[in-house]
């Protein structure tokens, strides 16, 4: 069996931000997906753009662009990088609200985080925007789908 050795923990346990400076810088790109149930009222009233508080799917791709960006200031181990593209895509579907990023950066570490981090604020922005005609809503099915690294010649 393989050992896994944790990199983000110093000797003493305690978390540490690991140092990437000897990494090639490269490009790297990752995709996320989720997910959020909803009830058709609400899915009515998304389709026929008749929320009370908007446009829901192009304020939930918004938000999760503008998340992505804010990714190392939210999540403590995480490096700011040099992101090049973040797309966020929502679409509703016959039960809800599926929400998939992709992130870009070239950089020396990847960009997954941002790309989980885009899709979760776009899902909670759905769920803040219609909490107030649907109390059954679910977040559900956050995960990276892809993650690529290319070296840059």
């Amino acid at each position: 069996m393989e050992d896994k050795k944790l990199t983000h923990i110093n000797a003493e346990g305690k978390a540490k931000m690991v140092d990437v400076a000897h990494k090639p810088s490269q490009l790297r790109v990752a995709k996320a997906e989720g997910f959020i149930s909803l009830n058709n009222e609400t899915l009515s009233l998304i389709r026929e753009n008749n929320m009370k508080k908007g446009d829901v799917l192009t304020t939930a791709e918004i938000a999760g662009i503008q998340a992505g960006k804010q990714t190392s200031a939210l999540i403590p181990l995480c490096h700011p990088l040099p992101i090049t593209k973040i797309a966020v895509t929502a679409s509703l579907t016959e039960s809800g609200v599926k929400i998939v990023s992709e992130a870009r950066c070239t950089g020396q570490t990847g960009i997954e985080m941002e790309a989980l981090t885009a899709v979760s604020v776009a899902l909670l922005t759905v769920y803040d925007m219609c909490k107030a005609v649907d109390k059954n809503m679910c977040v559900s099915g956050i995960r990276l789908i892809e993650k690529t690294k290319t070296d840059i010649d």
